[in-house]
């Protein structure tokens, strides 16, 4: 299965220019998903990121790995209308620099579920087929209240 932008936005809560996923190109809710970040220079982060050696941050590629495994489980009914928050993050490496131009390509793996309440997610984001990034994030999923 795969998604758009539009359909991603109805999934996710994050808005520019804190949505970090494209598109997604693979989907099995609650198992898996793969996902593409497209790195450009008009990127608002670049405006200060090292400007004149532009390189996307550490942290912003961790979010974008978190937003890939965020669609996974909440695509299933089971978990639409909650928000997975960041509990712990472990085992982050990064392998190789992100710049204006790379195409980040993330496979969020769900390893492990706990009392429907806790999930925890193996990440890996490559760029040419290279790893850039990888690491696990444990998430609570946290129900939204409907305004």
């Amino acid at each position: 299965m795969q998604l758009n932008l539009n359909q991603i936005k109805e999934i996710l809560p994050h808005r520019y220019p804190m949505l970090l996923v494209d598109r997604i190109i693979e989907l099995e809710p609650c198992k898996r998903a793969v996902g593409i970040k497209n790195i450009t220079a008009t990127d608002a982060v670049f405006n200060g990121h090292f400007p004149d050696e532009p390189i996307m941050p550490g942290v912003l590629l961790v979010e974008a790995m978190a937003q890939v495994g965020g669609i996974a489980l909440l695509y299933s009914d089971e978990h639409r209308g909650k928000l997975p928050i960041f509990a712990k993050i472990d085992k982050v490496r990064f392998r190789r620099q992100v710049v204006p131009g790379d195409q980040f390509v993330t496979t969020a793996e769900v390893i492990k579920v706990i009392r429907g309440k806790l999930v925890i997610i193996k990440f890996t984001g490559t760029v040419d087929g290279e790893i850039a990034a990888e690491g696990e994030g444990t998430f609570s999923l946290i129900p939204v209240e409907k305004k």
